[in-house]
């Protein structure tokens, strides 16, 4: 993760508050800005994907999103509702965790709430979360380390979009027996815009974990220089992987099911579930 400057982190801290208990809390709308959302709707996805995140962690989303929405004025004495959430540190690191990793900002933000870290939350109550969501929280944290593995590939001269097709192809090949990213998407039955990390179960996923944060930590070990030696690491590491399962007599991932549904469906699927419980939580409209 990138570090912060002065600046950046008096951005985040800025928009700190403090209630009358001395609790440290950020409100949504403050984090909104920060996080350079210019429309809330857009910004409340972000939040529902966090709120149910936290639900998968076994937190209480209550205990984390506290909703503060109110009436305010909006001319000619017309009221209108406005959502807000009264938000724990924990739960803009979930924000942050799920926001767009395009924005830089977003990095940053990573980077200024990993004070609260969700993996070992997950880890005491993953076994007993059903299959679709076990999918949602691995899948959640392979998007996070392939960051972390694109920028490890990076520093070792994996640049061109080209590089990072044969950096990619070659941890597949590794893991998959040969099979490139294209024959797996073939072999699942996908269709051209849906990627195969959307459509593996959490099995599946778990290897591909495995591969991704073991390979990231190779390359900064190792100090891979060239596209080649960091083609070779991925490959590598992923080989043993695939070897280690057949000692241990498990199945292989390409001979894993393909789940019915994308990893997008199962997540509305929550959140819908969400909307829809007892809670009656505030979530996107």
């Amino acid at each position: 993760m990138p570090k912060l400057n002065a600046v950046e982190y008096e951005s985040f801290e800025a928009i700190k508050q403090i209630d009358e208990n001395g609790n440290e809390f950020w409100f949504a709308r403050d984090l909104q800005n920060t996080l350079q959302y210019a429309q809330w709707r857009n910004f409340q996805k972000v939040i529902d994907r966090a709120m149910l995140a936290c639900k998968n962690s076994g937190s209480v989303i209550g205990d984390h999103f506290a909703d503060v929405s109110k009436m305010v004025e909006i001319g000619s004495g017309a009221m209108k509702s406005s959502v807000d959430f009264k938000l724990t540190r924990y739960a803009c690191y979930l924000i942050v965790q799920n926001g767009d990793p395009r924005k830089e900002i977003i990095a940053l933000g990573q980077t200024y709430f990993a004070i609260q870290t969700r993996r070992q939350e997950l880890a005491d109550t993953f076994n007993q979360l059903d299959e679709n969501n076990k999918r949602l929280v691995v899948r959640g944290n392979i998007k996070q380390w392939n960051q972390l593995l694109a920028e490890a590939a990076r520093n070792a001269g994996v640049i061109t979009a080209e590089e990072f097709e044969i950096f990619q192809n070659s941890g597949y090949m590794g893991l998959y027996g040969g099979l490139t990213v294209a024959d797996i998407h073939q072999n699942k039955g996908l269709k051209k815009e849906e990627k195969i990390l959307d459509f593996m179960g959490s099995t599946e996923l778990i290897a591909n974990l495995f591969r991704i944060s073991q390979t990231e930590e190779k390359l900064k070990i190792d100090q891979a220089s060239s596209a080649t030696e960091a083609n070779e690491i991925h490959f590598q590491i992923a080989e043993k992987i695939r070897k280690a399962m057949i000692d241990m007599g498990t199945t292989l991932p390409e001979n894993l099911p393909t789940p019915e549904k994308s990893i997008q469906t199962v997540e509305r699927e929550e959140i819908k579930r969400l909307r829809n419980s007892k809670t009656n939580l505030m979530l996107d409209e």
